[in-house]
């Protein structure tokens, strides 16, 4: 299958695509620790199955100095001992904030107090903004059939501002 368009080959595409990057652009600069916004970012693209999105989050955050080994089990990060209490509250909320058609609650109470205990309200709020931001990038991509593996780091920089 081929991509369907390139979204930003379009004046409106361009528009909305360059602010859509800002908002995860002041994500990324909020307090959140990057290596969590990576690990949440990658696992929202998993459960998405978007391959593009998948192909980005991987790069960065081997870029970025994070483990094969903490990459490769984001997807069971559950039965596994190499996330933090911390890590394993964001991924918590992220599964939960994704699959909402499949949590009947949507985020739990349970979790929404793990994600109180390990983070302050600034570090919340881009959280729950990155969950939503990454779902909706997800879905932009397996609408219009990004395919994962060309991305390269840093390939959008110029959309900032």
């Amino acid at each position: 299958m081929e991509p369907r368009m390139n979204l930003n080959a379009n004046e409106l595409g361009a528009k909305l695509g360059k602010r859509f990057y800002n908002v995860s652009l002041a994500i990324e600069q909020s307090t959140l620790p990057k290596t969590t916004q990576d690990l949440v970012m990658l696992r929202a693209s998993q459960i998405n199955g978007c391959g593009f999105c998948v192909d980005y989050h991987t790069k960065d955050a081997t870029v970025a100095g994070e483990t094969a080994v903490r990459l490769h089990l984001v997807a069971a990060w559950r039965e596994s001992t190499v996330f933090t209490e911390a890590e394993q509250a964001a991924l918590a909320l992220v599964e939960e904030g994704t699959r909402l058609a499949d949590a009947y609650h949507g985020v739990s109470d349970e979790t929404w107090a793990q994600v109180r205990e390990h983070y302050d309200e600034d570090q919340i709020i881009a959280l729950v903004y990155l969950v939503a931001m990454i779902n909706a990038a997800n879905r932009l991509g397996v609408i219009v059939r990004n395919k994962g593996g060309s991305y390269e780091p840093g390939m959008f920089a110029s959309l900032a501002n």
